[in-house]
């Protein structure tokens, strides 16, 4: 799986980092960060359920083996 935010888009809602605290986090400047290391979901639960919370649907997860997935 690999994570991501799309910075362009993002509106620092935080719902990303209230969902799953061990794979997201939020920036100085409050925007949803995936954590370093992270990028591949950590392992995290609720990784999916992060991105549905989206309000801009801004976080991105994608099974390695396949196409997008939220």
């Amino acid at each position: 799986m690999r994570v991501s935010i799309d910075h362009g888009v993002c509106v620092g809602a935080g719902q990303c980092a209230l969902t799953a605290p061990d794979v997201f986090t939020q920036d100085d400047d409050g925007f949803g960060t995936v954590l370093p290391g992270r990028e591949d979901g950590g392992g995290g639960a609720l990784v999916r359920v992060a991105a549905r919370a989206c309000p801009v649907q801004a976080v991105s997860v994608r099974d390695t083996a396949d196409g997008p997935r939220a």
